[in-house]
């Protein structure tokens, strides 16, 4: 039987697609379940990663990490799987944006783990909110029992990863892992239109034609959102399935 455990991930990396970039660093933060609620305990931790090349200035000014830093650090194939195949096992693993960790944290070296997005949960979850980043969300909510020292500095693996797991936290609160899972394999369902000159109105506010415009873009998570509109208005979804698909920028 698995642990009652999920463990958020981030990494920091030399770009976004691999194999031509790879993982520099990799934060971790497990939530776990404790008479009968979930919790952000003190299981956590980073490890920095060789990547086997050098660092790009532009990402070196995200996350602050020098090719001096890495030298002597493991690869990811050898940092990873400890880390994501834990002893004792986890329910699932979870990252905001998963999409990008995914890229990296493969499922042979993540064991087949299912993934939580919670940024498309947050998205379903907290729709008020003026936006869905993870920084973003952090300064909104004011997550209860959040450290504001072991969330600092943003955009290195560890603190994103802490922030992360008290969004998580609260979701699973109130929403069952099941949920969490199934709102994580479908598309981003956008509360507003993310851009463009309806950009910031919510999809029952457009009418039929904007809408049915809509439901054929090539971002799949704007395609989808309107396609949710559209059949809660009682109408068809007649999206193309040869569009290409493109990761959400939104808000």
């Amino acid at each position: 039987m698995l642990a009652e455990r999920i463990r958020v991930v981030d990494l920091e990396t030399t770009g976004s697609s691999p194999p031509a970039h790879d993982v520099c660093e990799i934060g971790w933060q497990d939530v776990i379940r404790e008479g009968g609620r979930w919790i952000v305990n003190e299981e956590r931790g980073s490890a920095l990663v060789n990547p086997g090349r050098a660092i790009p200035p532009v990402t070196m000014a995200v996350h602050h990490i020098m090719d001096r830093d890495v030298i002597g650090a493991p690869f990811w194939k050898e940092a990873a799987p400890p880390v994501l195949r834990p002893a004792g096992g986890v329910i699932a693993l979870a990252a905001h944006r998963a999409s990008f960790e995914q890229r990296f944290c493969t499922p042979t070296l993540s064991g087949g783990a299912r993934w939580i997005c919670t940024w498309k949960c947050a998205l379903r979850l907290w729709p008020d909110s003026p936006g869905f980043s993870n920084q973003v969300l952090r300064y909104w909510r004011m997550p209860e029992g959040l450290d504001q020292q072991i969330g600092l500095p943003a955009h290195r693996a560890l603190p994103d990863a802490y922030v992360t797991a008290h969004h998580l936290r609260d979701m699973l609160n109130v929403a069952s892992v099941d949920q969490l899972l199934r709102w994580s394999e479908e598309p981003g369902l956008l509360p507003r239109v993310p851009a463009g000159p309806d950009r910031g109105r919510t999809w029952s506010e457009l009418d039929a034609t904007a809408l049915a415009r809509f439901a054929e873009d090539r971002n799949e998570d704007v395609r989808f959102s309107a396609q949710e509109e559209r059949k809660r208005r009682g109408g068809t979804t007649t999206a193309s399935p040869t569009r290409a698909a493109s990761q959400g920028q939104l808000i």
